[in-house]
């Protein structure tokens, strides 16, 4: 790997603190520390786990400073790094595959899979229990988001109907409960907490799990430049993500703490029984699995055959599994 040398700037003011002088911090450690990661994260529960590696000092624990984004949906994450205004950020398969063909995004790891997470609702009293039941309804959906591609491209042809068959409403992920509480929707399409919120409440019932369909596995994307400017960070960063794994398999009450913390904080009412039964649905490991690959060829095609990508990407420079091996050696 090409290394510079530390600018006479960065070299008085870690031998200011003794550490170059000591010998204790490497050039490559002093250059992945003089990098401010801008972190972009959903606020819903695929974000979480993001959210909770940003509170755990497990970033700080490897000297990684980082400013945070967050943003109601993966897909608008999506959109901020396609912007170049944010270098690293977590989103499923289909905002991947779009965030590569209209901006050159790489994923340096799988964090999780919430596909149990994600469930197409409709109001309680409507006694609504197939999809193919939802025809002439109003439905909300995050337009562009992975949850709502997976619906209009996959979930709705599969029971027959087509996009004339239904209105589709455009909102965030987060305002559709109380929409659907309003009954200025029918249905919905959406994710944890809102999901297990609805349904404690009475106000939603289960159609379909989008599990059902698709695993739903969430990658963490990073821009070109970043990865290509900063291989050192990343590296340490996917240490730090595998520090916080851990974490949610060995501590998952400190973990459960600071997540529902967060919420409650935003003013939603959920019993920490409904935090637990949302929680309980994210799968959190880490790592960069040999299905990475035929999985996003897969989404990849169909969003072709859909026309919303110009192409197939070119898997060799979209996917950068070099960076977890490094992390895990």
């Amino acid at each position: 790997m090409e290394q510079r040398a530390l600018t006479r700037r960065e070299f008085l003011v870690l031998s200011g603190s003794g550490l170059v002088a000591a010998g204790v911090l490497g050039p490559e450690t002093v250059l992945a520390q003089s990098t401010t990661i801008r972190q972009g994260y959903q606020t819903n529960i695929w974000g979480m786990p993001t959210y909770y590696l940003l509170r755990s000092g497990a970033l700080e624990k490897r000297g990684l400073k980082f400013e945070e984004f967050a943003v109601p949906s993966g897909n608008l994450t999506m959109q901020q790094m396609v912007a170049r205004q944010v270098d690293l950020g977590t989103y499923a398969g289909q905002s991947f595959v779009t965030g590569y063909d209209k901006g050159g995004l790489v994923a340096i790891a799988q964090i999780e899979q919430v596909g149990k997470t994600a469930r197409v609702m409709a109001r309680k009293e409507l006694n609504i229990t197939k999809v193919e039941q939802l025809r002439g309804l109003k439905i909300g959906n995050q337009v562009g988001s992975s949850t709502g591609n997976t619906f209009v491209d996959i979930i709705a042809p599969r029971a027959g109907l087509k996009k004339e068959d239904y209105q589709e409403v455009k909102m965030n992920v987060n305002e559709m409960v109380a929409a659907a509480a309003a009954k200025s929707i029918d249905a919905f399409v959406s994710v944890d907490p809102y999901c297990s919120i609805a349904e404690a409440e009475g106000i939603a019932t289960t159609v379909v799990s989008l599990y059902d369909y698709d695993p739903m596995p969430v990658f963490m994307a990073a821009t070109p430049e970043f990865v290509e400017k900063n291989p050192t960070t990343v590296v340490e960063y996917l240490k730090a993500w595998l520090d916080v794994g851990k974490d949610f398999k060995q501590n998952p009450g400190k973990v459960g703490e600071v997540i529902y913390t967060f919420f409650t904080s935003k003013g939603y009412k959920m019993s920490r029984e409904t935090f637990s039964k949302s929680m309980g649905n994210v799968e959190v490991e880490p790592g960069f699995p040999a299905s990475v690959r035929p999985y996003l060829q897969q989404i990849a095609e169909g969003l072709l055959k859909e026309k919303k990508i110009s192409a197939i990407p070119d898997w060799n420079k979209a996917l950068r599994p070099q960076f977890m091996e490094k992390a895990r050696a």
